[in-house]
């Protein structure tokens, strides 16, 4: 299963509910109670799962652009959030979705972030992107943070992943494993050698230092027996085989995970930064 295909992401998507931080993402509503209006870029975006995790708690009248390079998980994005909202309207602008009492207006952007990070529109209140940023190099974080200081626009930045894997019961090759995940999140994703496990705590020193105020916090995974936990220990094994740990004591590893796993923990934090 790709790492970033529409199965991957709708399978981790309750998880990715469950673990977002509840305090900055109460810092983020609290900061736009008072609109009646919001207009939300979303980097990154895959199929939506920002907008189905946010609009409940934002303004009655939101206007979302999902921008994401792959133009099957945007075409995901609009099927998914066809069936979650109460009613909706497609059209050759995107689509017109009412759920409870808000009424969101979609469009879709297929671009690379890559090539340009500060790629939202010139009218947007608020830029989200959910587990992005570990992906991204260090060198792109400080463009970005640059692009969103000369705007003076917010950012909520969730589910960035960081160092923090562990599982019970412990299996002596896991922190063996463990590194070897690290390193390989590490390599370029396509942005430049990756921030990795570093990149939340980079992204908030960056904000820090151009200005903003941040609310930040953990949000872990905490993974029981299910399919989403056998995904990740078997994506973590075949990261740590292109590493170089070697296949016979990997299986071993991978079989313990498969049979005796009771949680696993898989860190991640959350920031939502304005500039006040």
């Amino acid at each position: 299963m790709s790492g970033f295909s529409p199965a991957w992401l709708a399978l981790r998507e309750p998880a990715d509910r469950a673990a977002r931080n509840r305090d900055v993402i109460a810092r983020c509503a609290l900061t736009f109670a008072a609109r009646s209006s919001l207009k939300v870029c979303d980097l990154g975006a895959g199929t939506g799962a920002a907008l189905r995790a946010f609009a409940d708690l934002l303004p009655g009248e939101q206007q979302w652009t999902l921008v994401d390079r792959d133009p099957e998980n945007l075409a995901g994005a609009l099927t998914a959030l066809e069936a979650w909202a109460d009613k909706a309207l497609r059209h050759d602008a995107g689509l017109t979705l009412h759920h409870g009492l808000r009424r969101i207006e979609v469009r879709t952007e297929v671009l690379d972030l890559a090539r340009d990070p500060a790629c939202w529109p010139m009218d947007s209140d608020l830029v989200t992107a959910s587990a992005l940023f570990d992906l991204t190099s260090a060198a792109w974080i400080k463009r970005l943070v640059a692009a969103l200081a000369a705007g003076r626009r917010p950012l909520l930045a969730t589910l960035t992943a960081d160092e923090k894997i562990a599982a019970s019961p412990p299996h002596p090759l896991d922190k063996k494993v463990a590194a070897a995940f690290r390193q390989h999140q590490s390599r370029d994703k396509g942005f430049g050698p990756s921030a990795g496990a570093d990149a939340g705590r980079f992204l908030e020193q960056t904000l820090e230092a151009a200005g903003y105020a941040l609310t930040a916090g953990e949000s872990p995974w905490v993974l029981e027996p299910s399919e989403l936990l056998q995904a990740t220990v078997e994506g973590m094994a075949a990261a740590a085989a292109e590493i170089g740990v070697a296949g016979d004591e990997l299986a071993a590893w991978l079989e313990h995970q498969r049979e005796n796993t009771k949680q696993l923990i898989v860190g991640h934090r959350d920031v939502f930064a304005r500039i006040l």
